[in-house]
């Protein structure tokens, strides 16, 4: 079993945790996670057939960066709401800005070609 060393636990790499499982990897207990279910609109795991939550890996990154704010960082909730709506903003626009930059690379490589091909035209007619 692949296993993650985070920094203090390991942690099993696996698609779903439950809430008792993320509770002690992260060190918080069940009722700080449900609250912040409530708090964070951003955290909000999946829920199996039977209603139990179904925790991914992502959620588990938010639930560490959500403590880092609050307990080491000293952000109040709606500081730590604020900060990471502002993580996610930049996140979603650097990943716009690299998909550009993809696009304009293939345009130039393509406006590259055509220059190519018209000066053979030109050389061959002149």
């Amino acid at each position: 079993m692949v296993t993650k060393k985070t920094k203090t636990r390991k942690i099993r790499e696996k698609l779903y945790y439950s809430i008792t499982e993320v509770g002690e990897i992260t060190g918080l207990k069940s009722h700080i996670l449900r609250y912040w279910e409530t708090e964070f609109p951003f955290l909000r795991p999946k829920r199996n057939r039977a209603g139990n939550r179904a925790y991914r890996r992502k959620d588990i990154d938010m639930i560490f960066l959500i403590k880092k704010l609050l307990y080491e960082d000293g952000y109040t909730i709606e500081g730590a709401k604020h900060k990471i709506r502002q993580m996610r903003k930049r996140e979603k626009i650097a990943k716009q800005t690299k998909s550009k930059k993809i696009v304009s690379e293939e345009c130039r490589k393509v406006l590259e070609e055509i220059l190519n091909a018209l000066k053979e035209i030109r050389e061959l007619l002149g």
